[in-house]
C-alpha cells in the first residue's frame, strides 16, 4: 500500500496510540500523526515508530484532519483513529473499493455485517438521526455519516476546501464531496471498544454543532 497514507489525529492518546502503532506494523503503509503542540506525552509515546509527526497548528478534531490530509503526498489517504476503535483489517477492502470506482468510501457500523462495541443508545439514535437528515437534505446515500473511518482520493479531498475545525468535519466531508459530484460508497465494518475506554465526544455539544453545520452547508451553494 505504498500509495496510501493513514492520517491519525491524536490528542491525549499516549496510552492508546502505541498499541495502535504496534498493530499497524504488519502493514506496509505510510502514517502521519497530528498531535497538538502541548501534548508532549503522546509525541514521546510514539517516537520509536516509523511515522511522520506533525504539530497541530490550530485546535479541534477537524482542524487536525484537514492539516494532516493536506500534508499527504500519496494518491490515497485514510482517516484512522488513535484510540484503537478502527480495525486495520478493513484497509484492503477500502482500498479495493476506492481504486475500483469511488472517490470516497465510508465505513459503516449500520450496514449488514457492521456493528459497534462502543455505541450507546444515545449515540445510536443521534447517528441515525443525523445520517437520515443528511441523506434527506443532500442525497448522500451514506449509512453512517458520523463514523470517520474514511478512505479517499487525496486529490479529490484537496478540492473540497474543508473548513470545519470541530467534529462537524464528519458531515462536511461527504456533503461537500456530494456537491462536487464525487462518487461515495459504504463499507460495513465493526467499531471496536476504545483501548483506554475514554470517549472524547460530548453527545449534546457536538450534536448541536453538527446540526448548525448541516444548516450552514444547506445554505452554502458550494
Amino acid at each position: 500500500m505504498d500509495d496510501l497514507t493513514l492520517v491519525i489525529p491524536a490528542k491525549n492518546e499516549a496510552e492508546s496510540l502505541p498499541e495502535v502503532m504496534d498493530e499497524l506494523l504488519e502493514y506496509k503503509i505510510k502514517k502521519i500523526v497530528v498531535i497538538p503542540i502541548e501534548d508532549k506525552k503522546t509525541r514521546e509515546a510514539i517516537e520509536k515508530f516509523d511515522c511522520k509527526i506533525i504539530s497541530q497548528e490550530g485546535k479541534g478534531f477537524g482542524n487536525a484532519l484537514i492539516q494532516g490530509i493536506n500534508s499527504v503526498e500519496t494518491k490515497f489517504f485514510c482517516i484512522f483513529n488513535a484510540d484503537g476503535s478502527f480495525n486495520p483489517i478493513y484497509l484492503s477492502q477500502l482500498k479495493d473499493k476506492v481504486q475500483l470506482n469511488h472517490d470516497f468510501v465510508f465505513c459503516s457500523r449500520y450496514e449488514a455485517g457492521g456493528g459497534s462495541e462502543d455505541d450507546t443508545m444515545l449515540t445510536y439514535i443521534g447517528n441515525k438521526f443525523f445520517t437520515g437528515l443528511c441523506n434527506l437534505l443532500f442525497g448522500l446515500k451514506i449509512t453512517d455519516v458520523l463514523f470517520t473511518y474514511v478512505m479517499g482520493s487525496t486529490k479529490a479531498f484537496k478540492e473540497l476546501n474543508m473548513s470545519f475545525n470541530d467534529f462537524s468535519f464528519c458531515i462536511e466531508l461527504p456533503i461537500k464531496a456530494k456537491k462536487k459530484n464525487f462518487i461515495l460508497g459504504n463499507l460495513p465494518s465493526i467499531e471496536r471498544s476504545r483501548i483506554a475506554g475514554i470517549k472524547k465526544v460530548n453527545e449534546f455539544r457536538d450534536g448541536l454543532l453538527i446540526l448548525i453545520s448541516i444548516l450552514r452547508l444547506l445554505i452554502l451553494k458550494k
